[in-house]
C-alpha cells in the first residue's frame, strides 16, 4: 500500500507542482488549500506525513502543528515557509514539526526531505539487524516500535524527538556535541543551526525528566554538548 501525503498550501501553483513530483516518486496524496481544511483532514484521515505551508489563511501552519500535537496526532510534519527567518524555524520546531524547507526550494529537494522523514519509520528490519531495546534505570526505549516507556508508562514522542533520544542512548555515557547530532539525527546539514537540537533536548527533557530543571537523564555539558547517564 502506497504511503499517503497530505499538501497544505493555499498557492494553487505550488500544490500542483507538490502533487505531481510527490506521486511521481510514488506516494498517494491529498490536498488542502487552508489550515481549517488541514486540520480536519490530519485529525479524520489518517496520513504518513503531512507538507505544511506556515503562511495559509482561516489558520496557520503553526496553530495546524500546535492543535495536532496537542490532539495527540503525532503524523510528520514538513513545513514550508517564505520566510527565512530563524525563530520562526525554532519556533515551528517547537510546536512539533519535523523538519522546515524555506521557498523558493526544487520539487525534489521536497521529496528527499519526504524520503528522510520517513526511511526510518517505514523500513522493516531483518532479524539479524533488529536493533535492541535499550534501558536507562526507569527509561526504556524500543527503536523497532518507535516507542519509549519511564515507570512503565508509555510516552509520545515526534519522530526526530525520538529519534534523538534513541541515540543519545545509543551513546549512553558518551560526550556528544550538537554539531554531532544534527549530522546523526537529521542525516543533512542544517548549515549550523544547533538551537534546533536545543528544541529537541528541552522536548525530551519535559517527557522524561522527573524535573526539568535538575535533568538527570541529559546531561548538559557545558561547552561541549549533552550526554544521556543513569540516574545516581
Amino acid at each position: 500500500m502506497k504511503q499517503r501525503i497530505l499538501i497544505v498550501d493555499d498557492e494553487e501553483s505550488i500544490v500542483t507542482l507538490l502533487q505531481y513530483n510527490i506521486e511521481q516518486a510514488g506516494y498517494e496524496t491529498d490536498v488542502a488549500y487552508n489550515g481549517r481544511e488541514a486540520l480536519e483532514k490530519a485529525s479524520s484521515t489518517k496520513f504518513d506525513l503531512i507538507v505544511l505551508d506556515v503562511m495559509l489563511p482561516e489558520m496557520d501552519g503553526m496553530d495546524v502543528c500546535k492543535e495536532l500535537r496537542q490532539k495527540q496526532i503525532h503524523t510528520p510534519i514538513l513545513m514550508l515557509t517564505a520566510k527565512d527567518d530563524e525563530f520562526d524555524k525554532v519556533l515551528g520546531l517547537e510546536l512539533g514539526a519535523d523538519d522546515y524547507l524555506t521557498k523558493p526550494f526544487s520539487p525534489r529537494e521536497v521529496v528527499a526531505r519526504i524520503k528522510a522523514i520517513l526511511r526510518r519509520m517505514v523500513r522493516e528490519p531483518s532479524e539479524e539487524e533488529a536493533s535492541p531495546s535499550i534501558k536507562v534505570a526507569e527509561l526504556m526505549i524500543y527503536p523497532e516500535q518507535y516507542e519509549a516507556t519511564i515507570d512503565g508508562k508509555p510516552l509520545t514522542f515526534t519522530p526526530k524527538e525520538f529519534e534523538l533520544l534513541y541515540y543519545l542512548g545509543q551513546n549512553l555515557g558518551r560526550v556528544l556535541s550538537r554539531d554531532q547530532l544534527l549530522s546523526a539525527v537529521w542525516n543533512y546539514d542544517f548549515a549550523g543551526d544547533t538551537r534546533i537540537v536545543d528544541v529537541h533536548i528541552s522536548h525530551l527533557r519535559e517527557k522524561i525528566e522527573p524535573d526539568t530543571k535538575k535533568p538527570v537523564y541529559i546531561k548538559t555539558i557545558r561547552g561541549l554538548g549533552y550526554k544521556m547517564e543513569v540516574p545516581k
